[in-house]
Order: C-alpha cells, then structure tokens, then sequence
C-alpha cells in the first residue's frame, strides 16, 4: 500500500515522540508499503526567526512569509528539520532521500491569493509523482519539507497539511496520516470524534468550533478525500506505534476524516 505521512508541531520537537514517529515509518516499509513523508517545522521556525530579532504572524492559521521569512523558511525547512529526519530513518536502517517539494519538479506552486495579502506563501499548482516512484523502486522514503518553486522562479512557503494532501493526489496514495500534537479534531463539547464526515467541517468552522492550524488540516483531509485518497487520518503522535495497523485493526485513536 502506498502512504503519505505528515510530520509536524510537537511530534517534530519531542524527541520522544519524533523517535516513535520514524520507528512507525520504518515498520510501515519494512512490512512492504511505499511510504513518503511531508513535514513542517513551524515551532522551529518561529524560534529561529525570534533569534533573528523578527516577530511571527499568522492568518487563519497560515504564516504571513515576506522575503526574508521566506529564505529561513528555506534554511530551516529544507535544512536542519530535514536532515534531521533523513538521519533519523537511517540510523533505523531506512534509506531516505531527503527533498524540498521544488527537487526534481515535484511540486509547482503559484502564489495564494488571500486578503491580506500573506506574502511569499503558495500553494501547489502542479505535481509530478516521477521522482517519489523511483525512490520507492530503490526501497527508500522521500521526506519532503514544505516548500516549492513557484512558476515565477520564487520558491513559496506552502502549508505542510495541504502539501501533504497534494503528495498523496499526485501518488494516488491509499493512505494519508496527519501525525499530530492534537488527540484529534474536538467536537463542540471538547471530546475528540472519532468519525468526521467532510460535510461537517464547513459548519464546524463557521461556529469556531475548529480554528486556527485546524482550518488548513481540515481543508486538506477533504481536498484528498475528493481526489481519490481512500483513508485520511488524524493521528496523535503519541500514538505513532498504531500507524502499521491502521488499515487491518481497528484504531482508538485519532478522527478518521471521511467523504460521509
């Protein structure tokens, strides 16, 4: 089976929790599946930039990324983050490649157009799945960071989730996991659902019940579950060691988004 893996929040910081998170990518090969991951890196990120003396905001959970944000995004995202998950696979024995979503023309982005204007932040406009297919015929991972070239020749801070969402469309992927921070999504009375029909996240938005980081996730898990990704999930890392029994076990944890 073929899945995508997002990385992010916390998962990316505790060093627990990241140790899990590979553990449950590598088993996932190791039992036969082709997996690639997408990450993020926003935490560190946004302590890199307050090294660099400058202040972070966000927009409906989206980054506002001018020039300068843009290029320690690049430095940070496609750097340090990644590297680090690249050496993490491989001291599991897991061969890795690790990629920003630009390498080998994945992925193409075009500027989001928003009011306000978010700056230097994309969205994925066009994706080539060539490059994942040949690293899994040599049993690797591809770990992409969430950054593309756009058509313009400028490279794009796009939103990890929705990166993810595109890498599992283009793949035709069966499988797509949001390892995360959070239990799940929260209902209106604060316990985690279990089941979340893509039909209720335009409400659930409208009445705040889901906001901020949640927003893109949402819009994410139902842009892949209309483009033929079969399985979309949001899974607390803490929880990673569940991933390889996803799809023959039944899972206590998390929201498993569906089309109804």
């Amino acid at each position: 089976m073929k899945y995508v893996v997002k990385l992010g929040g916390a998962g990316l910081e505790t060093p627990e929790l990241l140790a899990g998170s590979l553990k449950a990518i590598a088993d996932l090969v190791r039992d036969g599946n082709q997996v690639a991951v997408v990450h993020g890196g926003g935490v560190q990120l946004t302590k890199m930039l307050k090294a660099l003396g400058k202040q972070s905001e966000f927009i409906n959970g989206l980054r506002v990324t001018d020039a300068e944000t843009r290029d320690v995004a690049l430095m940070v995202f496609a750097g340090r983050v990644n590297k680090q998950l690249v050496a993490g696979l491989g001291a599991l024995g897991q061969p890795a490649v690790g990629l920003c979503g630009s390498d080998g023309l994945t992925f193409r982005a075009r500027k989001k157009r928003t009011s306000p204007d978010l700056g230097y932040v994309g969205e994925i406009a066009a994706s080539d799945p060539r490059l994942i297919e040949a690293i899994w015929q040599i049993g690797g991972v591809p770990v992409f960071s969430s950054m593309a070239l756009g058509f313009d020749g400028e490279y794009y801070n796009i939103n990890a989730d929705e990166m993810a969402s595109a890498c599992a469309i283009a793949c035709h992927a069966d499988a797509l996991v949001f390892l995360t921070d959070v239990p799940g999504v929260r209902g209106g009375n604060g316990e985690t659902l279990r089941w979340l029909s893509i039909d209720q996240i335009a409400e659930m938005a409208k009445n705040s019940v889901i906001s901020g980081g949640m927003l893109p996730k949402l819009s994410a898990c139902r842009e892949a579950l209309l483009n033929g990704v079969k399985r979309v999930r949001i899974l607390p890392a803490d929880a990673s060691s569940s991933l390889p029994d996803l799809t023959s076990t039944r899972v206590a944890y998390g929201t498993e988004v569906m089309v109804a």
